[in-house]
């Protein structure tokens, strides 16, 4: 691999490719980029110009950062046992999302009336 830049997003590419159940022809058939190229990132070649990062946030449904910055320790804690406020996730900016995308304030609300109304059935 060439840097540290394009390890990481090679493997963040991957990561979004995985959790969004793509593959990359999906990326070259959904976004026209050239399967060379495509394939150059995945191997960390190269690194994507900034309008093809702000292509591939665009397309997963994620910050242009989420694919430029390390998430080994994020992946890490994600995996882990240890428990999620959800209060919390819900409440914050872009912390809570289903099938990679982020959920709307309305889906939010409605998640934290459910789960409040199963605390409150459950005493």
């Amino acid at each position: 691999m060439a840097n540290k830049a394009t390890e990481i997003m090679a493997e963040n590419i991957k990561l979004y490719l995985n959790k969004n159940g793509k593959t990359p022809a999906n990326l070259i058939a959904d976004l026209g980029i050239k399967r060379s190229t495509v394939y150059n990132w995945l191997n960390g070649v190269s690194y994507p110009r900034i309008d093809k990062i702000e292509l591939l946030a665009g397309y997963f449904g994620i910050t242009k950062s989420d694919l430029v910055e390390d998430k080994t320790e994020t992946n890490k804690k994600s995996t882990s046992d240890e428990p999620v406020d959800l209060d919390k996730a819900l409440s914050e900016e872009g912390m809570a999302m289903f099938d990679g995308q982020p959920l709307s304030e309305e889906y939010k609300r409605a998640l934290l009336a459910m789960l409040n109304t199963m605390k409150d059935n459950g005493k």
